[in-house]
């Protein structure tokens, strides 16, 4: 089969990538389908913003390639033009410019005419948002400040009900932002969306069943003991990783009956990495303090069998996309961004300097302990 393009997919093969991505599989599932690296895959889908190009067809008006055969039999047996055109029940116009495109009547051959019209019928249609300006500056100045493309929609059938050259489609917003080779909205756009992906994915994209992601031996927190769920004892911490600028990364433990927290620096979030670091922590707490850890789904705690020989300290873990089952640790991580804000470098903070930043945290009155601080409250369950 030919291949074409520099990813080495043919046409059927994008055509099945194309099926296959609308069904929501996943690029490696894709890949191993095609037989192709998961990355070649990714370029296709990249370079296209998750959009399937439309399904090219001719149109009802273009010649056929039967009647271009018609037409090569024609010439073969000298008949006229007009006489090809009468038998084809075509202008005699439309014959005489299909000759002449192709070289004349000597060296007309339809396979070669057919295939030269397919190829420069390729006539990409310019993009509504890249030709009418002042659509364009209506749009980028609502998603600047974060509207959705239906909301921009919708806000401008109102706004100009008599202007039909306001009118712009949601769908037709997404794939301006998306296909940045339509050249007619900044990619820095698209992080105003709500949901920011890189690319559109199907409505049933899923990774379930996908063996990457998945943590050896994981115990739900469906069984975690009602103890830990009521607050009664302490020594039940909540754990995740606070996220900064060039993959820099802090952890952030958080007691769940005092609220009292720990910040542990890391160096990576390799879990070899992230348990040794919580296990050297957690190691220095009282006996009365270790009693378990609930974690997110992350795989920086995949090795957490290792984290609990070491610490006595068994790990729980949250289903997906919950981030509620660890209400108390996304608080406190909320009010931790006051000192580390989005998009800093987390790593120029010594251990000495996040232990300064925990005793802040644990010295403020917080209203869930009436006022009491969370320091105060450790220190009087453990009495």
């Amino acid at each position: 089969m030919e291949q074409v393009g520099t990813r080495g997919l043919s046409a059927d093969q994008r055509g099945e990538l194309w099926v296959r991505w609308k069904a929501g599989q996943s690029l490696s599932d894709i890949g191993r389908a095609l037989g192709k690296h998961a990355a070649s895959i990714f370029g296709v889908v990249a370079s296209r913003g998750g959009i399937a190009p439309p399904v090219r067809r001719r149109s009802r008006l273009a010649l056929t390639d039967s009647e271009r055969e018609e037409i090569s039999r024609g010439v073969a047996a000298g008949f006229s033009i007009r006489c090809m055109a009468a038998g084809l029940g075509r202008a005699p116009s439309t014959v005489s410019r299909e000759l002449a495109r192709n070289g004349g009547a000597l060296t007309y051959r339809a396979s070669d005419a057919d295939r030269r019209a397919w190829h420069q019928a390729r006539r990409p249609k310019p993009c509504l948002l890249a030709t009418h300006r002042r659509l364009q500056v209506a749009v980028a100045s609502r998603l600047a400040l974060d509207w959705s493309p239906e909301q921009i929609s919708g806000w401008l059938r109102r706004e100009f009900p008599h202007d039909e050259g306001m009118r712009v489609s949601a769908e037709t917003i997404y794939r301006s932002l998306f296909i940045q080779a339509r050249g007619a909205m900044k990619k820095e756009l698209i992080g105003h969306l709500r949901r920011r992906h890189k690319f559109r994915r199907s409505k049933r994209s899923t990774t379930a069943g996908q063996p990457r992601g998945q943590i050896v031996d994981a115990v739900s927190i469906r069984e975690r003991p009602a103890s830990v769920a009521d607050r009664a004892l302490p020594g039940h911490w909540e754990g995740d990783l606070i996220c900064g600028a060039k993959q820099s990364y802090i952890a952030t433990l958080v007691e769940r009956r005092s609220r009292f927290t720990l910040l542990v620096k890391l160096r990576d979030k390799h879990t070899e990495s992230v348990v040794t670091a919580l296990a050297r922590t957690v190691r220095r707490l009282p006996a009365d303090l270790r009693r378990s850890l609930t974690w997110d789904r992350g795989t920086e705690l995949a090795a957490h069998k290792r984290f609990t020989v070491a610490t006595d300290v068994q790990v729980y873990f949250c289903d997906p996309q919950s981030p509620w089952q660890r209400g108390t640790n996304e608080n406190t991580n909320g009010l931790l961004r006051q000192y580390f804000p989005k998009g800093t470098d987390l790593a120029v903070h010594s251990q000495a300097h996040l232990n300064k930043i925990a005793r802040k945290l644990n010295q403020r009155p917080r209203k869930t302990l009436g006022f009491a601080t969370p320091a105060e409250q450790l220190r009087a369950v453990l009495r």
